[in-house]
């Protein structure tokens, strides 16, 4: 008697690396909403708490704009897609008191707390780090403000932009002084929110550790203008060890040369020889070896101190070939080389497309909504993007119905009251 083949089942998943961890994000515009998204990324459930009727304010920074695919109305902004993924939205007024009770019930329910408001603004509500703190000892609360909960500027507003000017970014961003264009630039993405955002993160995870260990939660206190000046990195550094400011150099590293930008025969390139080695290859691959045993470019301290020299001599080298040229020509010599590309380019790189950086989030209302996957790669439990930035309010009744047990006539209640 013949029997079928027998069928192995397939091992099952391994739970994501933060299944069971429940987030309230109460913060909006890019730094905290940009540490829930990565919370939501590693497998945390997330909780947005909207304003009613407005909701974030990212929902309308735009264009561009989303579109309805039956009704051709305007949606949300792209704005809003870009830190909302994979979080459940509800819309709760908790200026108003049974909003305020309804926030710490969802409290209570939860492991992590994300706040940006100014500093001691949800005091009144009973929602700051002490009140909550009484009733849950192991809440993780992180508030993220522009300036920090202490010092002279803690009742400031902070924006990314005036952080990077204030936080020293700016002073070395741009072109010199002396060329054309020069003068301070800040970066072309909000950078420091997006830093803020991720150190929190690192937070939020050793708040977690912690409470593992001792049981207890505790309160992160962030602060753009803090993580400005940290990740001013070498920079920094070497102002504390000269005590002189560093200036603007356009695209030329402080400490390394050449490590900048360089004209091609069609544009712009970028050369990144890292050590003396790389510039000798580099030397010898353009058809110039004479350059690596000239005395002024011998070390890198040499070239670096004689870099008004060095760029225009390079300068008249890389002219005679294209970007495409270069690229080839360096690959090959195994000297760090690449095209300056615009955003068009970069999604359809090569090396982008095959470690797919671009996703597409069936969206409920929107179709198919475009985004950028999370650059974290974890072996065991990988990330999935599950679901796309949420509409206004989508999950009223799945949190509060669900979670908090409310029926449908509380429900219906608040809405009338304008709570939800």
């Amino acid at each position: 008697m013949s029997s079928l083949p027998k069928t192995a089942n397939p091992p099952p998943s391994p739970p994501a690396a933060l299944h069971g961890i429940r987030v309230l994000d109460l913060s909006r515009i890019l730094a905290g909403p940009w540490a829930a998204q990565t919370l939501a990324d590693l497998g945390a459930e997330v909780i947005k708490v909207e304003r009613p009727e407005t909701g974030d304010d990212t929902r309308v920074w735009g264009p561009p704009f989303l579109t309805d695919p039956l009704t051709h109305e305007r949606g949300d902004a792209a704005y809003f897609m870009t830190c909302n993924r994979g979080k459940k939205s509800i819309t709760l007024d908790f200026t108003q008191k049974s909003g305020a009770d309804l926030v710490r019930a969802l409290v209570l329910e939860c492991d992590v707390l994300i706040e940006n408001f100014k500093v001691g603004g949800l005091q009144k509500y009973g929602l700051d780090y002490a009140s909550l703190k009484a009733i849950h000892p192991r809440l993780v609360y992180c508030s993220i403000t522009g300036f920090g909960q202490t010092g002279p500027y803690a009742q400031r507003p902070g924006y990314d932009f005036l952080i990077q000017a204030m936080g020293g970014l700016m002073s070395i961003t741009g072109e010199r002084d002396d060329l054309p264009g020069g003068g301070p630039q800040k970066v072309g993405v909000a950078i420091t929110d997006v830093m803020t955002g991720l150190y929190s993160t690192v937070a939020i995870l050793a708040a977690l550790r912690s409470r593992d260990t001792t049981g207890v939660g505790q309160h992160i206190d962030m602060a753009l203008m803090d993580v400005q000046v940290a990740a001013l990195a070498n920079q920094a550094s070497s102002y504390l060890v000269t005590g002189q400011a560093p200036k603007r150099l356009g695209n030329e590293h402080p400490s390394i040369s050449p490590y900048q930008s360089l004209p091609a025969s069609d544009g712009f390139f970028i050369l990144a020889t890292g050590n003396d080695s790389q510039f000798k290859s580099f030397c010898v691959a353009s058809g110039h070896p004479e350059l690596a045993t000239d005395p002024r470019f011998l070390s890198n301290g040499d070239r670096v101190a004689n870099r008004d020299a060095l760029t225009p001599a390079l300068g008249a080298i890389t002219r005679e070939k294209s970007i495409n040229d270069w690229t080839a020509i360096m690959e090959k010599a195994g000297v760090p080389c690449g095209p300056i590309n615009t955003l068009d380019r970069v999604f359809a790189d090569p090396q982008v497309v095959s470690r797919g950086i671009k996703i597409n989030i069936d969206h409920p209302k929107y179709g198919q909504v475009p985004s950028v996957a999370n650059p974290i790669h974890l072996s065991h439990t990988p990330i999935e993007h599950k679901t796309a930035p949420p509409e206004l309010g989508a999950h009223n009744r799945e949190v509060l119905g669900g979670l908090l047990g409310l029926d449908e006539q509380a429900i219906s209640e608040l809405k009338s009251q304008g709570v939800i």
